[in-house]
């Protein structure tokens, strides 16, 4: 008997099951997430369309939600590659019920909706809450980098902005020239036309300035001209915001008394703030900033979380400023709000953070709300005490990490949040920004 084997016939004519129930197994990821789907709250989404029937009926924000849903839990993000998984793959085929909506349409519901996908992660919060995954008595917060979707050859100073904005007017005037063949004249209008207590002053305002773009965060505009305007526009308004609080400084020393009544010293170092702004700007991305990753230094964000021992994500945010100091209590406020809308209850018992976390009054703050912290003063690269950080509540959780509860519970920080930055950024392939701006992220 000769050799035998499967039969490959691919013009044998076959029909496949008529039930899409029946092409995916019933453990298969895709109807994990068309049932998951189905138990969230989509109102914000249906509530974006025309309830009079007068317009060309859109796909279901139902479908459309688990697609999207599934292919990011794929690893998957470009609207293009959906599309032609619509066609290809099985699974998309089932979520998306045999319709083949295209990349563009995709592309317009991601950014027509991107406060409703957002919301969606307190959606997921709750139904793990419901299958008992949200245990918070030990939490840990941490940050890694992610790029941006620009280049970091592209931060440009103010004279290089005005520079380019001057070359485009005058590139707009000779075309116009030449299209209408009527001098209109070439001359434009100029575009360029510390003591310890100051410093904190504009420290404080430059805070003030970047929390409000923080809560009113704007969509980057599309086209470069636009972007160079907002940079330039941007920097300007920074450079308003340091004339604005060192007067408020000067004032506030020409009043001779500070708020509790003690007179000053001597007078303060003389500071003018410079004709033209410092600093650069990107202006690809105006909202992203060059900061420290693993490395070296990347053009991108610095992006935060907070999980629990099951690696649940219970609050994630996105941040402009590079370095983790001044995040501890920030993090730890988001988290429960996202429990709170969960319908979580409880109080976290126990907080972990790495060294870069160090801040004394969030600590003791924290500790106030009865939220015991974990913190080493130290980082792990350093040989022994950085200077000036010997006694007092520094020596104490030295003591505290080194004894046997302290130790044990710090060791679960690493296995807790550290995999869930790996597993997104490497297995996922979400180790940079698609979108450009902090509120697409």
């Amino acid at each position: 008997m000769g050799r035998r084997f499967v039969a490959c016939d691919r013009e044998q004519s076959f029909l496949m099951p008529p039930d899409v129930r029946e092409w995916l197994p019933s453990r298969h990821l895709a109807w994990f997430v068309i049932d998951a789907v189905a138990e969230m709250d989509l109102d914000a989404f249906y509530a974006a369309y025309r309830v009079d029937g007068r317009c060309r009926p859109p796909y279901d924000p139902a479908m459309m939600v688990a697609l999207l849903l599934y292919a990011y839990a794929r690893g998957i993000r470009s609207s293009r590659v959906i599309e032609r998984g619509c066609d290809e793959d099985v699974a998309f085929r089932v979520i998306a019920a045999q319709q083949r909506p295209d990349h563009a349409t995709i592309a317009r519901f991601v950014e027509r909706h991107q406060d409703a996908i957002a919301a969606l992660f307190g959606e997921v919060l709750t139904l793990c809450a419901r299958s008992g995954l949200v245990k918070v008595g030990v939490i840990a917060v941490d940050g890694t980098k992610i790029h941006a979707n620009a280049s970091r050859n592209e931060n440009l100073d103010y004279e290089q902005l005005a520079r380019e904005i001057v070359q485009e007017a005058r590139a707009v005037d000779a075309a116009e020239d030449e299209l209408y063949g009527e001098a209109r004249g070439d001359e434009l209008p100029p575009e360029l036309a510390t003591e310890q207590g100051r410093r904190g002053w504009l420290r404080e305002a430059k805070k003030r300035l970047e929390a409000e773009r923080a809560r009113n965060p704007q969509p980057v505009p599309r086209s470069r001209p636009k972007r160079v305007k907002e940079a330039k526009r941007r920097l300007e308004e920074e450079l308003w915001t340091e004339v604005r609080a060192n007067e408020a400084y000067e004032a506030y020393r020409a009043r001779g008394r500070m708020k509790d009544g003690r007179r000053f010293g001597k007078p303060p170092t003389p500071y003018t703030p410079p004709v033209t702004p410092d600093g650069r700007v990107n202006v690809t991305d105006p909202d992203s900033r060059v900061v420290k990753g693993l490395r070296g230094f990347i053009q991108g964000y610095n992006a935060q979380a907070v999980t629990n021992q099951h690696q649940v994500v219970l609050a994630a945010e996105v941040l402009t400023t590079a370095p983790d100091f001044g995040q501890l209590e920030p993090m730890l406020d988001a988290a429960q709000r996202e429990l709170a809308a969960a319908g979580v209850s409880e109080r976290p018992g126990v907080l972990l953070a790495d060294a870069g976390y160090w801040h004394q009054h969030q600590m003791e703050r924290i500790i106030d709300r009865g939220i015991a912290v974990l913190i080493p003063p130290d980082a792990s690269k350093r040989k022994g005490a950085r200077r000036g950080w010997e006694g007092g509540y520094y020596a104490f959780m030295r003591r505290v990490l080194a004894g046997d509860h302290g130790s044990a519970l710090y060791r679960q920080r690493q296995p807790m949040i550290e995999p869930v930055f790996g597993h997104t950024k490497f297995n996922r392939g979400m180790s940079r920004f698609r979108r450009r701006g902090r509120a697409a992220d």
